[in-house]
């Protein structure tokens, strides 16, 4: 896969999936803007892509005001000379169930992660508009935003709107020849060792040394953060080009498109539905079958 002559911003790559998102961004010819809160990460982030051979330099933001975004579109131009691919990464988690959430706990994870994905969003679709040469953005979502996730209100109500973003813009773009796609990364990480679902699996395997076992990686979609990071190469590619409006998942060795949301079950009634009608057509009918939420929790196959 060959970047050369694109340049990317990769929005919280200091560490873990983001770094991975830019590494990999570089090995295959792009110039890369690191972006991270913290100045040291950022430096030892751009060290390491450079290092290996690649272009990088470093932005220290937190991704959330236009202030942010503009400043990482702003690197690009100026280091490299044109903005090609967005990759919004930024995220923190304030995990708490709804009752121990505070107002302080919902704002600060929906402004980096929603309006952080919108505001750089919004700033790299111009500068891409102005360009006229097309683009990529690529926006990190999860399966928590897909299903849900216990402590996760702020979390997965931010993934969910994110993925809903990409299906919007993917329209609003499409005469631009600007792509928009979300990825649903699932990765040995910080953030997934505080998810129940994944967490004893995760440290097991970090207590013994060993590999994620082959079922997690095919059945659970569950591997290392560089699993994931040849998806993000794809869609900033040439190759992609046609690809827009998509949720596509990735982890070990699973790669699968998400369904959009859509009717599963209708019934009508003339004149329309009274309460008892409803409740007395839904277990036989439209809630025959409901549909599950959350994250199921990973099953070792029986031995």
């Amino acid at each position: 896969m060959d970047l050369q002559g694109k340049v990317a911003v990769v929005t919280g790559s200091g560490r873990g999936l983001g770094l991975a998102y830019a590494q990999a961004l570089a090995a295959a010819g792009a110039a890369v803007v690191v972006n991270d809160v913290d100045r040291a990460t950022v430096d030892a982030a751009v060290a390491t892509i450079t290092a290996a051979g690649g272009r990088a330099t470093g932005a220290v933001a937190a991704v959330g005001d236009s202030e942010a975004a503009q400043l990482l579109v702003d690197t690009a131009v100026t280091e490299f000379g044109s903005l090609d691919v967005l990759v919004t990464n930024a995220g923190i988690l304030r995990d708490r169930v709804l009752w121990k959430m505070t107002d302080e706990d919902f704002d600060d994870v929906v402004r980096v992660h929603l309006r952080g994905t919108f505001t750089c969003a919004r700033a790299a679709a111009i500068r891409m508009r102005e360009q006229g040469t097309g683009g990529r953005l690529v926006l990190i979502s999860s399966p928590a935003g897909q299903r849900g996730n216990f402590g996760q209100t702020n979390y997965a109500a931010a993934k969910a709107g994110i993925v809903s973003m990409a299906r919007t813009w993917a329209m609003e773009l499409s005469r631009a020849d600007i792509t928009v796609n979300a990825v649903v990364p699932v990765a040995a990480t910080e953030m997934t060792r505080t998810i129940p679902a994944f967490a004893p699996v995760i440290e097991e395997a970090e207590r013994t040394g060993n590999p994620l076992p082959d079922w997690l990686r095919k059945e659970e979609g569950l591997g290392t953060v560089e699993d994931v990071a040849a998806l993000i190469t794809f869609l900033a590619s040439d190759d992609s080009k046609d690809v827009t409006g998509q949720a596509i998942g990735i982890g070990g060795d699973r790669l699968a498109l998400w369904a959009h949301p859509r009717e599963k079950a209708v019934a009508l009634a003339d004149g329309g539905w009274s309460a008892d009608a409803i409740a007395a057509q839904w277990q036989g009918g439209v809630g025959a079958e409901p549909e599950t939420y959350g994250i199921p929790a990973p099953k070792a196959p029986e031995a």
